[in-house]
C-alpha cells in the first residue's frame, strides 16, 4: 500500500496545522505576553483549534479506513513498534488537543466563536471538567511536541542515514529503489 494523493495532502495539511498550533500555544503560554495582549490571540487559537478538529477528524477517519502502508525497508522490531505507537499517538493528539481546548472553554461557561462564522455555546461551569481539560491540553500538548520531534527525526533518519524511500514516499507517493536495490510497490 502506498500513500495516495489524499493521504499525503491530509498528512501535510494537518502537520502544518498541528505544528503551528503547538508553537502558537507555547507562545501564548510561555511568551511573556500581558493578559490583554493574549486575549485576542487566544480567540484565534480557539477558532483555528475548532477548524483543526473538523479537518483532523476527517484525517484520522481517512487513515483508519485506509490503514497504514507497510514500511518500505526492514527495520528492527522495536523500531516498527515505536513507529506504530508514534503514528497512533499523533492521530490521537490530532483529536485530543482541540477537544480538550474546547472542553476547557465551554465548561467554563464561555462560547467558542469560530472567527464569527459560528459558535459552540458554553454550558454551566463544571470545575472538574475544566481542570481535567486544562491538564490534558497542557500535558498532551507537551507530549505531542516531543512526539512530533521524534517523528521528524525518524523521517530524517530514514532519508539521510538509512537512505530508504520512506520520506520520498510521503512527499511524492512513490518509493524509489532502496540502497539494497529493492523497490516497494506503490501502485495501489
Amino acid at each position: 500500500m502506498h500513500y495516495d494523493f489524499i493521504s499525503r495532502l491530509n498528512h501535510w495539511i494537518i502537520a502544518i496545522a498541528i505544528i503551528g498550533m503547538l508553537l502558537f500555544g507555547l507562545y501564548l503560554e510561555y511568551g511573556g505576553l500581558e493578559r490583554e495582549a493574549r486575549r485576542p490571540l487566544i480567540g484565534v487559537h480557539r477558532s483555528v483549534g475548532v477548524l483543526v478538529l473538523i479537518y483532523g477528524a476527517w484525517r484520522v477517519a481517512w487513515r483508519v479506513m485506509r490503514g497504514f502502508p507497510e514500511p518500505v525497508s526492514t527495520m528492527p522490531r522495536w523500531q516498527h513498534r515505536l513507529s506504530k505507537w508514534v503514528h497512533w499517538s499523533l492521530l490521537s493528539g490530532i483529536l485530543i488537543m482541540p477537544l480538550s481546548g474546547i472542553g476547557f472553554t465551554i465548561f467554563r461557561g464561555r462560547d467558542v466563536s469560530v472567527f464569527g462564522w459560528f459558535s459552540i455555546p458554553g454550558v454551566a461551569e463544571v470545575p472538574w471538567i475544566v481542570a481535567m481539560s486544562s491538564a490534558i491540553h497542557q500535558y498532551v500538548g507537551l507530549g505531542l511536541c516531543t512526539i512530533v520531534v521524534l517523528h521528524i527525526a525518524a523521517a530524517l533518519k530514514h532519508h539521510l542515514i538509512d537512505r530508504d524511500p520512506t520520506l520520498t514516499r510521503m512527499i511524492s507517493g512513490r518509493a524509489f529503489p532502496a540502497s539494497d536495490g529493492s523497490v516497494s510497490s506503490d501502485n495501489q
